[in-house]
């Protein structure tokens, strides 16, 4: 009885409205020495990280180096793009100081005090900055232990003067350095296919940045909670890179979950769910969780999502993708609608590509 009048009193919704308007986000609340984390932060047991398979070949992320023949660096790609939507990339063109410098500029951020962070606290859309826990806080089933910092690089130029200013010249630098890296990594992925390598550049790819900053303070309860749910990215292709605490990214290979092993100046590359429609399915955008930090150093990572500047255009499969023999798996859509209802959900599984399909009925 005692359990059921608990559940009856507990008001989720209050306890949520409590925690973002106080703008302290994870960080604060590691910081306020809690042993126990509030309830909304629970998440169900079947999204949570089970017990190692025993006796099983352990799977490995690819890691692939671009100072390679070109020929065999696109097959290394294609073929990582086509079954696991996973890479991780190493000799690229990006110095290992720079990786360093977002990273650093980051971490010093989301340290800084409360009071500091408070006035980029925001869930109001369209922002060219935006500091916030969960951007899905109140469609989620359940909380993610981390804290994120989201700055738009373009096709707007960003408000530098609403960006924290630690962050400025790291973060100027670190976009033309992407934008140079994207565009090869476009094109080695356009090769793959079989189309004109600069095919993603024509229907701006490249062009809709945006960088998102990830915090992960260690949690009380990691046993709980993840970093970040089960998902896939909206976008085109998203280029990560992470500091030295490593073990929390996992890949979905099938039934089992693989870490992505932190690799000293290695970028993690992945698929997105609009890269594998445009494909027609080539190419795999999988699904992929970050698992709550267990450790005393705070695990700090940056995403740039790559994705169309053209909102208003229709997508789809490429069209020299599409015959007889492998006929269009996706309808074609507009992709600030695509957008818009990625943003009316939860970050949870792969249902837009899903809604997408030409045998969905439900679309």
């Amino acid at each position: 009885m005692a359990t059921s009048t608990t559940e009856q009193s507990y008001d989720r919704l209050k306890e949520l409205k409590q925690f973002d308007q106080s703008k302290i986000g994870v960080k604060g609340l590691a910081d306020s020495g809690i042993t126990a984390i509030p309830r909304f932060f629970h998440h169900p047991p079947e999204n949570l990280p089970g017990p190692k398979p025993k006796n099983r070949p352990q799977l490995t992320i690819p890691v692939i180096d671009l100072s390679g023949e070109r020929s065999t660096v696109v097959e290394e790609i294609r073929r990582s793009s086509s079954t696991l939507g996973f890479f991780q990339i190493v000799n690229h063109s990006i110095p290992p100081t720079l990786i360093e410098s977002v990273i650093g500029s980051m971490k010093e951020f989301f340290e800084q005090s409360t009071e500091y962070k408070m006035r980029f606290y925001t869930r109001e859309d369209g922002k060219s900055v935006a500091y916030h826990t969960n951007f899905d806080l109140y469609r989620s089933k359940a909380a993610c232990w981390r804290d994120t910092l989201e700055v738009r690089m373009s096709p707007i130029v960003p408000e530098w003067e609403v960006v924290p200013e630690m962050c400025r010249a790291a973060l100027a630098e670190w976009d033309k350095a992407v934008m140079v890296l994207g565009e090869e990594l476009m094109s080695m992925l356009c090769e793959g296919l079989g189309i004109k390598s600069n095919k993603l550049k024509e229907l701006s790819c490249l062009d809709g940045r945006l960088s998102v900053s990830h915090y992960y303070p260690q949690c009380p309860q990691p046993e709980l909670t993840v970093g970040i749910a089960s998902h896939t990215d909206p976008w085109v292709l998203t280029m990560v890179v992470q500091n030295e605490v490593g073990g929390l990214l996992q890949v979905k290979c099938g039934d089992e979950w693989v870490e992505v092993e932190a690799v000293p100046d290695a970028i993690v590359i992945n698929i997105g769910d609009l890269l594998q429609m445009m494909s027609n399915d080539e190419y795999k955008s999988v699904e992929h969780r970050v698992l709550a930090n267990p450790v005393k150093g705070a695990r700090v990572s940056n995403a740039i999502f790559f994705g169309p500047s053209n909102q208003d255009k229709l997508y789809g499969p490429f069209p020299e993708l599409i015959s007889t023999m492998k006929p269009a798996v996706y309808h074609d859509f507009v992709h600030e609608d695509y957008m818009r209802r990625f943003l009316s959900k939860e970050l949870d599984g792969k249902t837009l590509v899903n809604f997408y399909k030409i045998n969905n009925t439900n679309a």
